[in-house]
């Protein structure tokens, strides 16, 4: 288990690791100290998606309209996030959704950045991924598949980078 999330934590594109074990065995544990072992790392100061100032090809909307030719974007260095994905997660908390309350107030519609938005350039980790519904299941295979999130919520279509390392586990009594 140590083995497979330390290669994933150095190497992303493996794809992630799936966790099987009896309750009690520090799969949660391990997954959210490989958390704190990580360097942190630099992104674009104010960014709800937590952009990578040096890499211009994979910025958000927001990134790409601040950045001006030849000027780099201000960064901050943060944590890696570790985002726990609870079980009974909707596909709006995950994806992001409308901003209900400033709808309301402003008269605006605006994105809401979801658990995806959080996991970008981290880990999202999965406890009890057995029980997870199906369609969040292939919607987050579907995204750590291309790197990108895309949301369309009344009338609003918003893309933004969602790489992350997708670590689940399970307890193979739960079925």
């Amino acid at each position: 288990m140590k083995l497979a999330l330390i290669l994933n934590a150095v190497d992303p594109s493996i794809g992630g690791v799936l966790i099987m074990g009896h309750r009690g065995t520090g799969k949660s544990t391990a997954v959210r100290g490989l958390g704190e072992l990580l360097p942190e790392i630099k992104v674009v100061a104010g960014c709800a998606y937590r952009c990578d100032p040096a890499n211009k090809n994979n910025l958000c909307t927001e990134c790409q309209r601040k950045s001006e030719p030849g000027e780099a974007l201000a960064s901050e260095v943060a944590s890696i996030s570790v985002v726990d994905l609870p079980l009974g997660a909707t596909e709006d908390r995950v994806c992001g959704t409308i901003d209900i309350e400033r709808a309301l107030q402003q008269g605006t519609k605006t994105f809401e950045p979801g658990l995806l938005a959080r996991a970008n350039r981290g880990l999202l980790y999965i406890d009890e991924v057995n029980l997870l519904d199906d369609h969040l299941v292939d919607l987050l295979l579907d995204v750590a598949v291309t790197g990108i999130n895309k949301v369309e919520r009344e009338g609003i279509s918003i893309e933004h980078p969602a790489r992350f390392v997708l670590i689940g586990s399970g307890n193979p009594e739960e079925g």
